[in-house]
């Protein structure tokens, strides 16, 4: 039962872990963008800070997913009532985040 545990916790620290890298990834990008753009030509600088954001936004959706995933894998361990409230108010969160940022995604 002790390797499961251990073998859960390994599941859950790498779904963390990649869910930190497609951020970080996603910032290293949008911020790229950034210092072209504001330092190329300035008069699409409006729009192509939009798309940037637009591609940012992405990035943070699937992030997000994959910090879901680590959360439900994580409570497999420890499925206590309270572990299970957490996991669904933390579920909650990050899923009408996700909604949002998609809506904020489609609109362009």
């Amino acid at each position: 039962m002790d390797t499961l545990h251990g073998i859960i916790n390994n599941i859950n620290l790498v779904l963390n872990i990649m869910g930190a890298l497609i951020i970080i990834w996603g910032v290293c990008i949008a911020l790229f963008e950034f210092i072209k753009n504001e330092t190329g030509d300035r008069s699409k600088t409006t729009q192509l800070n939009e798309t940037m954001r637009i591609r940012l936004g992405g990035y943070l959706v699937l992030a997000l997913e994959f910090f879901i995933a680590g959360d439900i894998i994580k409570t497999i361990i420890t499925p206590t009532w309270e572990s299970l409230g957490i996991l669904g108010a933390i579920i909650v969160i990050r899923t009408v985040l996700s909604y949002f940022l998609t809506i904020d995604l489609k609109k362009i």
